[in-house]
């Protein structure tokens, strides 16, 4: 089998409500590139690179001769794309097309994807069957809770009170903006809506110094709180969360702002980490997310992978050491969830239900490709 042909959009959609703000910086509602690769056997397949800064160098590089990758690659052999483009940071090539590191480790993910979409379809099975077949479902909680102009308490108990209604279970709230005081009571309110039969987890979004990060643990601790993620700046982050994590039962959870796979493993060598939570829309790719998931089990590390729950969920579903993944179902916060795919995954019960279609078990929609999709020339 061969890759004819290499198709792309960039996916957006301007905010016009109210910006969802986390510790510091402001969370965008869409900013994918979509990637769709065609082959010699008529069968297709999809992959996503996410970014949360400028999409533009990831374009750029998409446009100025990384299909030749690409195109004529065997789609099958996963392990060979993906080490070709990600070994072209490390060579001349990178420097004299001006290919930024960044955007080749994003985009050797979105490939990587899309090639074991195809790897499923041309199995004709589901991946997460392919790739162990530990669940045909998996557990998953709701990131809420953002920061927002004018939001106050009261704005705060409405927001958890309708998604309490909508039959979540699991939340995940930002914290981390504001003084200690105020996040706790921020928590505080969540915890009076949702109650202790509810998981509660906790992100900061790396905003913390060790000492506050001591301290919001003791303050934390009556909460509850399932885990504490990403809580230090990213300075000396590795170090001082194993640290952090010597002075606190509260499991503490990481990795999705690392963009390879050996960063996520010094965060496991160091046990630093109780849950990793690595993103194969931005780096690494299945092909890197099986890897480390099969890391996090050797060493008793749960995966609960960051964003893009209907892809993550394969690798989830597919290893005992998948926990959950995170959902996002208000569309003002992320519309590629609620539109992008013509047959999402079911969320019952706290659970989302794994599709039985094969590769990815996913159809793209037309109308949300021409919603929210610009066309890249990549010929």
């Amino acid at each position: 089998m061969r890759i004819t042909n290499l198709r792309a959009y960039v996916l957006s959609d301007p905010c016009n409500g109210k910006a969802h703000w986390v510790s510091h910086f402001k969370v965008p509602r869409a900013n994918e590139l979509l990637v769709i690769l065609d082959t010699d056997e008529g069968i297709e397949g999809f992959g996503l690179a996410t970014s949360y800064s400028d999409i533009s160098p990831l374009v750029d590089t998409l446009t100025t001769g990384l299909t030749d990758f690409i195109i004529n690659a065997d789609p099958l052999s996963p392990e060979r794309i993906y080490n070709d483009i990600f070994s072209t940071t490390w060579k001349r090539i990178s420097f004299e097309r001006g290919w930024s590191r960044e955007a080749l480790v994003r985009l050797s993910a979105a490939i990587d994807i899309a090639c074991w979409d195809i790897i499923g379809k041309k199995a004709n099975l589901p991946l997460y069957r392919l790739m162990g077949g530990w669940s045909h479902e998996v557990p998953y909680y709701v990131t809420c809770a953002y920061y927002q102009d004018g939001k106050d308490l009261g704005a705060l108990r409405d927001e958890m009170e309708r998604l309490k209604s909508q039959g979540h279970t699991r939340f995940k709230a930002k914290i981390g903006g504001l003084g200690l005081e105020s996040d706790i009571d921020r928590l505080e309110t969540i915890r009076d809506v949702i109650g202790f039969d509810a998981d509660l987890m906790v992100d900061v979004n790396r905003a913390w110094d060790l000492k506050t990060a001591i301290r919001a643990t003791e303050l934390l601790a009556p909460l509850k709180p399932r885990w504490l993620e990403e809580p230090l700046r990213w300075t000396d982050d590795r170090y001082e969360t194993t640290l952090l994590a010597q002075k606190t039962h509260i499991p503490i959870s990481g990795g999705e702002s690392e963009i390879t796979l050996e960063g996520c493993r010094s965060f496991l060598d160091q046990k630093a980490i109780s849950i990793l939570q690595f993103d194969v829309t931005m780096f690494g790719g299945i092909t890197g997310g099986r890897k480390l998931a099969a890391m996090c089990e050797l060493n008793h590390v749960n995966v609960v992978p960051h964003h893009d729950p209907f892809i993550h969920a394969q690798i989830v579903a597919s290893t005992p050491a998948g926990l959950m993944v995170e959902s996002f179902p208000d569309p003002s916060r992320d519309p590629l969830q609620a539109e992008l795919f013509q047959n999402p995954l079911i969320h019952q019960d706290g659970m989302l239900i794994l599709n039985q279609d094969p590769g990815l078990g996913l159809t793209l929609s037309p109308d949300a490709i021409k919603k929210f999709g610009k066309p890249i020339s990549v010929a």
